[in-house]
């Protein structure tokens, strides 16, 4: 009677889960807005872009991307600009990454606000910035004439301020992964006889690889867009300081249009290879972490 009554007393199974769950209609309101969202402010705008790209035959889209010079000379900054940003990034993420993971140090939490701050400063303001401190009529601007240095208005200022919007993407991929992984194999490396080199080698540079991988891809895919900071510090000159962002904008300014969304197209076709890459990497390093929980949890049992 007892266990009769205590089984009364007890929802079913699917009662309670039923009653854990939303509404059908609320999951379904919610997963239409979310789709109509993106389709509205993603692929609708994609999709306009190769159409209008396309619209007037392959040849032509071909013809606006390579034999305009200015166009071409674009594409070629946009390669040396974006490689050369993404280089100091990982150089600098993985210092700061150690530094910040490893040790405890006065400025710790001013060093991890300073990497941050470009995603809350505005890449015109950081332009500006620039501008002012290696302008010729900035702060180091008298020097730099004097000793024939052009940083503004030339390539190194379109560097400068294409590595300062994309600093934080490396260094804030790799802090959590390497406050996650912990010191512990480094130090064995190192009880062990290995040097410094051989240790980051052989122990860090493997245990971050994925986290690295990922935030290149994001470093590079903000350095090959990013429009306000160089827009300031390039002066705008075709076939000289102009990167693709720059061009689309000038070319559809003229009325262009066909080889403004051209470049466009080439742009959006870099960032959907990305996404994909990301997407890859993103489930390689998710088998092999289930891969190695399996093994770690396979061996046998006391």
């Amino acid at each position: 009677m007892a266990g009769k009554t205590e089984s009364k007393g007890l929802a079913p199974p699917n009662r309670t889960r039923r009653a854990q769950q939303d509404p059908w209609w609320v999951r379904w309101t919610l997963i239409a807005l979310a789709v109509l969202i993106v389709c509205v402010l993603v692929v609708v705008p994609v999709i306009n872009v190769f159409w209008q790209a396309l619209a007037d035959g392959p040849r032509v889209y071909w013809d606006s991307l390579v034999k305009d010079s200015d166009t071409r000379h674009s594409i070629f900054l946009t390669l040396i600009v974006a490689p050369s940003a993404v280089l100091f990034n990982v150089v600098f993420g993985i210092a700061a990454a150690w530094a910040i993971a490893r040790f405890r140090f006065p400025g710790r939490t001013l060093l991890i606000s300073l990497i941050d701050l470009p995603f809350a400063v505005s890449p015109v303001v950081a332009g500006l910035s620039i501008l002012l401190l290696f302008g010729m009529q900035g702060y180091f601007g008298p020097w730099l004439r004097e000793h024939g240095i052009k940083i503004v208005f030339a390539l190194p200022g379109l560097i400068l301020a294409t590595m300062f919007v994309t600093v934080p993407f490396v260094a804030r991929e790799l802090i959590p992964v390497m406050e996650a992984l912990g010191p512990d194999e480094e130090l064995a490396a190192i009880s062990l006889g290995a040097s410094g080199w051989q240790t980051f080698w052989r122990v860090t540079l493997p245990n971050i690889k994925w986290g690295l991988l990922y935030g290149i891809i994001l470093c590079n895919a903000r350095a090959m867009g990013e429009f306000g900071a160089v827009y300031v510090v390039s002066g705008h000159v075709s076939g000289r300081t102009d990167t693709m962002p720059l061009r689309v904008e000038k070319l559809f300014q003229d009325g262009n249009n066909t080889a403004s969304f051209a470049l466009a197209s080439l742009l959006t076709l870099l960032a959907l290879v990305t996404l994909v890459v990301k997407t890859l990497l993103e489930r390689k390093a998710q088998h092999d972490l289930e891969e190695a929980n399996r093994l770690s949890g396979g061996g046998p049992k006391p």
